[in-house]
């Protein structure tokens, strides 16, 4: 794909809105690209509805919910989620065949039937949650874990699952961005929270996304 001039949504959370950064991974593409980059993104949102009410109300502007609030001429629809729902949502997981937005599973579902009808001939690109501190429980990140039915790896998982389902490209930065937080040096150069990448980190993001385009 030819990225120059393409125009590109940026479904997330907070680290697509640019929480702990100063030059976002939506940005430096636009810079560096030349694209149209459109960034949507809401710090602390779920993909999954929450069941409850969280503390925050923006918290449960889940994704599926904010699909049609986007700019509806996107060549290309990048999401990058799930970070939260392990975090604090209170979704179960699920299973492949929920089709509602109360599970993860289910929500995914949702989300992507709703991304290919409002945009048919767009691209769609999910990116896998980075790894974090305290990935098998979130209590160490300071928030209380409403949600921990499984460990975040698992939610990674479901994303591959589901988009392998919809044929649908997947950056895995689980497996291949390079940035584990639990180990000192990586953490304080590219994650210093332990959860949000710096501009460092964004870098990495930016330079793994563009290839992916890139190649499609």
């Amino acid at each position: 794909m030819e990225i120059k001039g393409k125009k590109i949504n940026f479904l997330g959370d907070s680290i697509t809105e640019g929480v702990g950064t100063d030059y976002r991974f939506d940005q430096m593409i636009a810079d560096r690209e030349g694209a149209i980059c459109r960034n949507y993104g809401i710090s602390g949102t779920r993909i999954a509805r929450n069941k409850g009410q969280s503390e925050n109300p923006r918290f449960d502007l889940y994704y599926d919910s904010r699909v049609d609030e986007m700019d509806p001429d996107a060549d290309v629809i990048v999401v990058f989620g799930g970070t939260n729902d392990f975090g604090h949502g209170d979704a179960q997981p699920g299973t492949m065949s929920d089709r509602t937005v109360d599970t993860f599973y289910g929500a995914l579902h949702c989300l992507i039937t709703h991304l290919k009808t409002r945009y048919p001939k767009a691209e769609i690109v999910f990116l896998t949650p980075l790894h974090r501190l305290f990935e098998d429980n979130p209590a160490g990140d300071g928030f209380k874990p409403v949600g921990t039915f499984a460990p975040l790896r698992r939610y990674v998982q479901i994303i591959r699952e589901v988009c392998d389902h919809y044929s649908i490209p997947v950056l895995d930065l689980w497996r291949n961005s390079g940035l584990q937080p639990s180990i000192p040096v990586v953490q304080e150069m590219y994650i210093p929270d332990g959860l949000h990448p710096n501009r460092a980190g964004h870098e990495i993001i930016a330079s793994r996304l563009i290839a992916l385009l890139k190649s499609l």
